[in-house]
């Protein structure tokens, strides 16, 4: 019979707290630069110009059919020996994390916008407003209010999606629970108390969306 000793890992505490802040810094990092490539590329999937649609539509599939695990180590690993860019770990993990986010985010913003009425874009084109204009004070405003429950879901994945950078010796969460676990010998409690650490931070997240969720129903 297993004893379990949770005792030791008291002396790893500050160890588990800085792998926490890693992970919690390198979520907010690839979320907000995975926005922005979803943003750009979910306007390009909507853009008049075949050649634009199509590379969209490919960088989309590419990130979104294959494993993320596999493109971290290809990003590493395989990159810096095509083009002769070094890298550190961390940067191919955000640069990674960012652009697998910034595939899902765009088909969220694609979708969000082409669910506005279409007639409200013609009735501002039809006053003098520009394309751009129309989607920035228009169709974005309104979008942005149905996109957010599957932003939110996409960046609660995003925050688990970055255990996978300890294979990469990120000192995220994981990594920094692996250096406890072999030095104690101790990976089942090790791993339960970093399972318990994501499930602190996402349990007020999830709420949140959930509430969001509501939010958006009773303003429909």
């Amino acid at each position: 019979m297993y004893t379990w000793d949770y005792n030791i890992l008291w002396g790893y505490r500050w160890l588990f707290l800085n792998g926490t802040l890693v992970t919690v810094a390198l979520t907010i990092g690839v979320i907000i630069l995975g926005l922005l490539v979803g943003l750009v590329t979910g306007l390009a999937q909507l853009s008049r110009f075949a050649a634009v649609r199509w590379a969209s539509w490919f960088y989309i599939e590419v990130f979104r059919c294959t494993p993320l695990l596999v493109q971290l180590l290809w990003f590493y690993y395989a990159l810096p020996i095509l083009t002769g860019i070094e890298m550190t770990a961390t940067t191919a993990a955000v640069l990674t994390l960012s652009l697998y986010g910034g595939s899902f985010y765009a088909e969220v913003i694609r979708g969000g916008i082409v669910s506005i009425d279409p007639g409200q874009s013609e009735a501002g084109l039809a006053l003098g407003m520009t394309p751009a204009r129309v989607m920035r004070r228009i169709v974005l405003p309104q979008a942005i209010t149905r996109m957010m429950p599957p932003l939110m879901n996409q960046s609660i994945i995003q925050f688990k999606n970055t255990s996978l950078v300890s294979v990469l010796a990120v000192p995220d969460l994981v990594y920094q629970g692996q250096v406890a676990a072999m030095d104690t010998y101790r990976p089942l409690e090790v791993y339960t108390v970093i399972a318990v650490i994501y499930f602190i931070v996402l349990v007020p997240l999830t709420a949140i969306v959930k509430r969001s969720e509501k939010r958006l129903l009773l303003s429909n």
